[in-house]
């Protein structure tokens, strides 16, 4: 969002100030930007990895780079780029936090600032605009985006290519220019190689089209985009079908079938009841702890309410006011349902049905489409040229005002009394600061001039009276103006005729002082300069223009409610947004509440001190993490041995020792005890069961055990060094037998209720009573 120019004020409040006070819309957003960065990057600070992230660096550390590791799936997700990220860090820094912190962050700054530009691209200027950046950058359905590594990595760059390849299309269609293609193309690439989800982009882009530029029925609506922007549905389309075909070769299907209409029901009510409406309200308010994962909604019952009858009134209220906003709300909903079919198909007939639709991070994209949905309801469509209404050839005497590539050279010449005379587009922010759209007095007088009549005499506009209204305010950029710009303008989609009242606007207006360049009658004072409302439409309620950008000539007229009783309006709009705000900080803070408690962090920092204080030599039988930490559903990489991996100081783990040790479910350093069936005591005192003369010795346990992982622990007396074998359901383990008091431990595979013993050495004699199978567990 480039200054159009640096102003020092009278009072020396310098550059900065200057800017901020001829552009205040722009500084909020801007500050809003900077305070969501940092508000969410001190919230993702104070949680560490969770349960997947561990996963996936366990991978990364066990893995070499290559092709082969880059294109397996993971949780039947393709994630290459996701892969590559995590193994990058997972090399330099291991099992440090700060770096997901740092690159989730720097990830969010580029998709903030990506929003922001697409907001000015798609919409009209005006303080409402920060409405829909507000719900992008604060909304609490992105919390464990931007905070969860795992979710992050995939979410991020998705919701990054949703934005770039919206505006790339919007762009396209306002243009015609086939670069913007190429931008559509490498944004739904690039994210395809984060997440298989950011298929769903190319569906947004489409109906994103249908509905808010291609107008008429739905069919017709439909056919019309398909027919007049082909050029964007067959690249899309060959990009899909390839992903698809390498998806499918790789992916197992996770497609399931709910149990019980019941079932469906429940998720549809939890999913938009619970977690969706109250979320991009503030909500929801109150979470549920799961684990050392994010939580999930549970939002209380009165709250739930209010955010839907709010959520109904908005759209209501937008609905009467712009005629755009139906349609904006249709895009939503349709995209909505595209996320819920998905979600539904992979997660309903599931363990996880029960809360599948409480989990924000399922419907995380859709705040990008709600929040562009919202400030189109609000704000209307920035009108453009339409490059597909019937061209009025410009005739040779006016060929001087028409440029035919707006890339070059100005589209605007200043008259000697301070003008600028409009020749199809806005200044640059490189231009001066008076820069100003196309006039669209001009444009409709272009439109109403006979075909046979003289040509219309060129018509000097004053620089600050199509100034911009503040940071997203919608300059005219030239890459949103076909070449050339042709008449009549644009309408946000194909609108029915003007009424009669709004012919006056073809009347050229008469030339007016310009206002000073640094001074911005919308910036000051959040007012434009009051003109006369046409004869057949109502006067808007004061400073509603100023908020919303202006109204479009198709708009039906304001409810006279709000003409009548604007205080009460303005009081109660500006009383909805403060306790929006404010439920949104609640939410916000109790979400890092439950972020910051880590049974991870804490079993990791009591394994670092551990293992600092033990001896040299100390090993360890490999064994499960806490399941808090990584659930048993992630095995085999649930394993202390694959967990420990990517740690610097990791411990050594062995299948077999003499004296090993264990890591106890809180990261402390014991002995090992088998909890498991022993042999039955043996017939010779003092000795128990006596191998000896090479003869192998048979020993029933005290209870069965079946063919499973095991560990064995023998405890002997031998007179003599040799080599022991022990036979257990039909398997067998070789280990060494040392003289004197000792005991052994190794892994062993088997089932069966008698243990047999032989020394290979005749002449050595090994007495043993201390014979146990069973599962490893801290000594006490």
């Amino acid at each position: 969002m480039a200054s159009t120019g640096t102003t020092t004020s009278p009072e020396g409040t310098g550059l900065i100030g200057g800017w901020a006070r001829v552009h205040p819309v722009r500084a909020v957003a801007v500050a809003m930007i900077l305070v969501s960065l940092v508000w969410r990057a001190q919230l993702a600070s104070r949680g560490y990895l969770a349960v997947d992230d561990y996963v996936l660096i366990a991978r990364a550390a066990e893995a070499d780079l290559t092709p082969g590791f880059l294109l397996t799936l993971y949780n039947n997700h393709f994630m290459p780029a996701a892969l590559l990220a995590t193994w990058l860090v997972t090399r330099a820094v291991g099992l440090a936090y700060w770096p997901y912190v740092l690159l989730l962050t720097a990830a969010q700054a580029v998709l903030a600032v990506s929003f922001a530009r697409l907001l000015r691209t798609l919409v009209r200027p005006g303080w409402a605009l920060l409405v829909p950046l507000a719900v992008f950058l604060f909304s609490p359905l992105t919390l464990e985006a931007t905070s969860w590594w795992a979710v992050g990595v995939n979410m991020l760059p998705m919701q990054i290519a949703m934005v770039l390849a919206v505006g790339a299309q919007v762009r396209y269609v306002r243009t015609g220019r086939l670069r913007h293609l190429v931008t559509l193309g490498l944004a739904v690439l690039f994210g395809l190689l984060f997440f298989e989800k950011a298929l769903l982009v190319v569906p947004l882009v489409f109906l994103l089209t249908a509905f808010l530029f291609v107008g008429g029925p739905p069919v017709r609506a439909v056919l019309t985009t398909a027919r007049r922007y082909w050029p964007s549905w067959l690249l899309l389309t060959v990009l899909s079908l390839g992903f698809l075909a390498l998806y499918g070769s790789r992916a197992e299907s996770s497609l399931r079938r709910p149990d019980s209409l019941g079932e469906v029901l429940s998720f549809l009510w939890q999913l938009l009841g619970s977690t969706v409406v109250p979320g991009l309200l503030g909500g929801p308010w109150r979470w549920l702890p799961a684990g050392d994962g994010a939580p999930v909604t549970a939002p209380p019952e009165l709250g739930r309410w209010i955010a839907w009858a709010a959520f109904l009134v908005l759209v209501v209220l937008t609905v009467r006011l712009r005629r755009v906003a139906g349609r904006a709300w249709l895009l939503l909903a349709s995209y909505l349902t595209l996320v819920t079919a998905l979600l539904a198909a992979t997660r309903l007939g599931s363990i996880y049905s029960d809360v599948a639709g409480a989990v924000p991070r399922y419907v995380s994209d859709m705040v990008v489409v709600a929040a562009l949905c919202i400030g189109v309801a609000l704000l209307g469509l920035r009108p453009v040229p339409d490059r597909f209404a019937p061209a009025d050839p410009a005739p040779a005497d006016r060929a001087d005002e028409t440029d035919p590539d707006p890339d070059d050279g100005d589209a605007a010449r200043a008259d000697g009394d301070g003008t600028l005379a409009t020749t199809g587009r806005a200044a640059t922010d490189d231009e001066d600061p008076g820069r100003f759209a196309a006039a669209p007095e001009r444009v409709a007088a272009d439109v109403e001039r006979p075909a046979d009549s003289e040509p219309a005499p060129r018509v000097a506009v004053p620089a600050a009276a199509y100034r911009g209204h503040g940071v997203l305010h919608a300059e005219y950029d030239d890459d949103d103006l076909p070449p050339p710009v042709r008449p009549p303008a644009a309408r946000p989609f194909d609108a029915p005729p003007q009424r009669a009242g709004a012919a006056a606007a073809t009347t050229p207006p008469a030339a007016t002082p310009p206002a000073p360049p640094s001074v911005d009658p919308m910036d000051r004072t959040g007012d434009p300069t009051p003109t006369e409302p046409p004869a057949d439409r109502p006067e808007q309620p004061a400073g509603l223009a100023a908020v919303t950008g202006g109204r479009d000539p198709d708009d039906p007229p304001p409810p006279a409610v709000l003409v009548r009783h604007r205080e009460a309006v303005s009081a109660g709009l500006a009383l909805a947004l403060v306790a929006g705000g404010l439920g949104t900080a609640w939410t916000t803070a109790r979400f890092g509440d439950e972020w910051a408690v880590k049974a991870g962090r804490t079993y990791l920092d009591t394994v670092r001190a551990e293992l600092a204080a033990a001896p040299p030599g100390t090993v360890f039988l490999d064994q499960p993490v806490p399941g808090d930490v990584v659930p048993t559903l992630s095995a085999p990489y649930n394993r202390q041995s694959t967990f420990f991996r990517a740690l610097p100081e990791r411990p050594v783990f062995v299948t077999e020792a003499e004296a090993p040790s264990l890591f106890d479910p809180t990261g402390r350093i014991t002995p090992v005890r088998i909890d498991g069936p022993t042999v039955q005591p043996g017939p010779e005192q003092a000795c128990g069961w006596k191998v000896t003369d090479g003869e192998t010795v048979r020993m029933p346990l005290t209870g069965p055990r079946d063919d499973w992982f095991w560990v064995v622990r023998i405890g002997y007396l031998s007179s003599g060094d040799s080599t022991a074998t022990f036979r257990f359901g039909g398997k067998e383990k070789r280990f060494p037998v040392k003289t004197g008091l000792n005991q052994i431990f190794f892994e062993f595979t088997g089932g069966g209720n008698t243990a047999e013993l032989s020394v290979a050495d005749p002449g050595v004699t090994l007495c043993t009573n201390e014979v146990a199978i069973g599962t490893p567990t801290p000594q006490q």
